[in-house]
């Protein structure tokens, strides 16, 4: 550790300006906490935490659909447990659970589908978050429940695309980014070529890193020496697990079942193509197209910067109901909930 802090400091001499640098893994953010990071670095150089959690990321309509579903007769809404925590315009699925709801919280949507099999009188959906690292299993339940002809159980999927949403952040100006930690879990499904527009097209550096500690301040050295040289390019820090093609079984069993489509993402905005839906052969299992959704007038609670947090434009205590109204164990905004998120992180370690 202190052989790259060293580095760092002398790269950052060098450069003589201030650097701006984003993660876009939740697990990245939480080890920068954790490590306190931010406090081994020069003060020029400047962590940014984008929209790293799935949790995070998922829109407050999304969170109400889901309350609306929840609630309609003879059905079962499963999901993983941060999302049941979630706030909607008008409570969580926690809330909705102890108002009569039948909301479960799995480990794996494999065990929604044991649910299906168990309950085959009731409408079993699972509410399907994630990034490119959870959508292999989801597609792999799919296939299960289509071979074993499982026909009560589906699934409403809110997955969201890495590459989509790099290129909304570089091209936001406020931020300024000069380079990203890019993700590590996600690239072991989906390689580094995903991301080869970010230099081709902005010359952005870019560094896949691992989670350790050493692992982020050497991926932030890679980062300032592509910087210092003008020479961007995508590093693979994580070598034993990343490769430049990536996992392309799983790659192939996620292009069998699904399709990218538009997304909505907290604090962002619709990008297109950044999302994944069923092909339409397999639409008979869409929750979206099952259940006869009615427009929700979807509000965002008072005050909370959540949206601007997941940008990377604001700091966690830049919001005023940061520790105050919200806390994890009473929270407003998404980011408080996860344990990915920048909020909770900021809060259980602090700034730095």
């Amino acid at each position: 550790m202190k052989e790259f802090i060293e580095t760092i400091e002398k790269l950052s001499k060098k450069i003589q300006r201030q650097i701006n640098l984003m993660e876009v893994c939740g697990t990245h953010t939480v080890s920068i906490f954790r490590h306190g990071i931010r406090s081994l670095i020069p003060s020029n150089i400047k962590l940014l935490s984008g929209p790293g959690c799935p949790v995070c990321v998922t829109p407050i309509q999304d969170i109400d659909r889901m309350l609306y579903i929840a609630k309609q007769p003879n059905v079962i809404l499963t999901t993983f447990g941060d999302m049941m925590r979630v706030p909607g315009s008008d409570g969580s699925l926690y809330k909705a659970k102890a108002e009569g709801a039948d909301v479960r919280m799995v480990y794996s949507p494999l065990d929604a589908l044991k649910i299906a099999q168990e309950n085959k009188d009731k409408k079993i959906v699972f509410f399907a978050v994630g990034f490119e690292t959870t959508s292999p299993l989801i597609a792999a339940t799919v296939a299960v429940a289509e071979d074993k002809k499982i026909d009560n159980f589906y699934i409403y999927s809110v997955h969201k695309l890495v590459p989509p949403a790099l290129e909304v952040l570089v091209n936001t100006k406020e931020l300024k980014l000069d380079g990203f930690i890019l993700p590590g879990h996600v690239s072991t499904i989906i390689g580094s070529k995903p991301y080869e527009f970010i230099v081709s097209k902005y010359k952005k550096a870019c560094v896949i890193t691992g989670f350790d500690a050493d692992d982020i301040l050497q991926a932030i050295t890679m980062l300032l020496k592509q910087i210092l040289e003008d020479d961007p390019r995508i590093e693979i820090q994580y070598k034993d697990a990343v490769k430049p093609e990536g996992n392309p079984k799983a790659i192939e069993f996620i292009n069998m079942y699904f399709e990218p489509s538009d997304s909505n993402w907290r604090g962002i905005g619709v990008i297109p193509k950044s999302g994944l839906k069923l092909k339409k052969e397999y639409s008979h299992r869409d929750a979206e197209k099952v259940f006869d959704i009615p427009p929700i007038n979807s509000k965002e609670p008072k005050g909370c910067q959540c949206g601007a947090v997941l940008r990377g434009v604001k700091l966690p205590p830049e919001c005023p109901l940061f520790g105050k109204i919200c806390t994890p164990q009473n929270p407003v905004g998404a980011c408080m909930v996860s344990s990915e998120g920048s909020c909770a992180a900021y809060y259980k370690y602090g700034g730095n």
